[in-house]
């Protein structure tokens, strides 16, 4: 069982994490999400598609706009507080690498933080042990937030990642977080070239036979754009793809933009492993 903070969900439910970005400068929404009503907006929007967790961001992953700690709290803690409220049955994680507003978003009602800069405050995971909040192990290969991949080299960037997140989940484990409550993630083009990201979606399976729950985050990424020389808002079609592959060689957590064409991927390809009967059977019986 996978459990992330009030909810439980079982080893053969792949589940869909919407992104929600409290953000001005988003590489993707462009800041659509930035004002608290329109985020708001965009979290009935994904729970009415069928997104089993939302994920609220305050900074961007990337360089731009300097996002201090009284900012990022201001624009997640009373959001946070907000979608509690409306929907108490919704997995509510926030990306965040600041203990601070660990603390605080867990206060108000989170999940599942989702430490997306790998443990580089330590502090993080000792507030999800604390608040019996999920988290996620990242791998960045030491890397500082915000800043890009610089000619970064791996003499096996899959072995890399399993061997760092699953040292962070032990980590976290001896810290208190619970054993089913920890996701790895191999975080695609995170201190990682187009081809490191290629090669970990392409090996996936060896993360997933750790015993850890993956977590994938591929949604319009710069590898795919660079696999097939695609602005940002065509990469659908790409991020699918590589989202039909991760589901075969089991991730169970899918961090993307869009819900409906996600969850579709993930449930034909839950059908044709036959863990998931197809909605219907006529053809040929009838």
């Amino acid at each position: 069982m996978l459990t992330l903070g009030r909810h439980t969900f079982s080893d053969d439910r792949l589940l869909v994490m919407a992104i929600v970005n409290r953000t001005r400068d988003s590489f993707y929404d462009k800041g659509a999400t930035y004002a608290e009503d329109a985020a708001l907006d965009r979290v009935r929007q994904v729970v009415d598609q069928g997104a089993e967790i939302v994920d609220i961001g305050g900074v961007k992953a990337g360089p731009g706009d300097v996002v201090d700690l009284d900012e990022e709290l201001r624009r997640t803690v009373g959001f946070v507080a907000r979608v509690r409220e409306e929907f108490p049955d919704v997995v509510i994680s926030v990306d965040t690498w600041r203990h601070e507003v660990g603390e605080a978003v867990c206060a108000a009602g989170a999940d599942l933080l989702n430490d997306a800069w790998g443990g580089y405050d330590p502090q993080l995971l000792e507030v999800a042990a604390r608040h019996g909040a999920a988290y996620v192990c990242t791998h960045t290969n030491g890397a500082t937030p915000r800043q890009p991949p610089h000619r970064v080299s791996y003499a096996d960037v899959v072995r890399a990642a399993i061997d760092d997140t699953v040292a962070l989940a032990n980590r976290a484990l001896a810290a208190g977080v619970a054993r089913e409550s920890l996701l790895i993630d191999p975080a695609h083009d995170f201190e990682k070239t187009t081809w490191h990201s290629l090669e970990i979606t392409r090996r996936l399976d060896e993360m997933t036979a750790t015993g850890w729950p993956v977590l994938v985050s591929l949604s319009n990424k710069d590898f795919v754009g660079e696999t097939l020389d695609l602005p940002t808002e065509q990469r659908l079609t790409g991020t699918l793809a590589a989202t039909a592959i991760s589901a075969w060689h089991g991730a169970r957590v899918y961090r993307v933009h869009e819900v409906v064409e996600t969850r579709q991927v993930l449930d034909m390809v839950a059908s044709i492993r036959g863990i998931r009967p197809p909605a219907r059977t006529t053809r040929a019986l009838a």
